[in-house]
């Protein structure tokens, strides 16, 4: 997992006027916050943030008033309509230490024939894993799996040092019968039947 270095502003006024100044100059209001300590609120520079996000669970190297913290995104806020960013909740963590965080269930193969749908009940697997080390995803194979097959929590290959943060009888994904419509001809020999 890779590490993006980020600068950020101490914020020293807050409410929502205070937010939309921030954000119209191109930054992003945030908190960073944990391992007992109070709260400090930052202004981050939108287009690096926005970048940085895409990764899940992205490790930051936030230079804070020439002090340098490890964070982690908790909770990103985002315009519902227009996608930007609103406000970033960030983490601090250390080396070694351990977090709880969802990483995404990726797929892989084919599903056995017959037009089955695969339903995935947890898009992200809750775990634990060391904060520096944050697996981006994991990845499951379906090849082959039929209607009423399931994949469960501890079916699921962890990364080294990753542990499950969820019940291991959790069912993650799915293979569900498709359903099947009835064709036009026995709709129309039905209503035939029944005049």
């Amino acid at each position: 997992m890779s590490e993006v270095k980020i600068s950020a502003a101490v914020r020293s006024e807050f409410g929502k006027g205070a937010a939309r100044r921030t954000r119209r100059a191109g930054q992003v209001p945030g908190v960073i916050y944990g391992h007992g300590s109070d709260p400090v609120h930052v202004a981050l520079p939108g287009h690096e943030l926005m970048m940085a996000l895409k990764t899940p669970n992205v490790l930051i190297s936030l230079d804070v008033d020439g002090k340098s913290e490890l964070v982690i995104p908790k909770a990103v806020q985002r315009d519902p309509l227009k996608g930007f960013l609103e406000h970033v909740d960030l983490l601090l963590v250390k080396r070694g230490e351990k977090v709880t965080v969802e990483i995404p269930v990726h797929t892989e193969g084919e599903l056995a024939p017959g037009g089955n749908l695969l339903e995935h009940i947890l898009s992200a697997l809750p775990v634990e894993t060391e904060a520096t080390h944050i697996p981006e995803s994991v990845t499951v194979s379906v090849e082959g799996l039929d209607a009423g097959h399931s994949v469960l929590a501890k079916d699921i290959e962890l990364p080294k040092g990753t542990s499950l943060a969820v019940e291991e009888d959790a069912v993650v994904l799915q293979v569900v019968a498709a359903q099947v419509e009835a064709s036009a001809e026995e709709t129309a020999e039905g209503e035939g039947a029944e005049g």
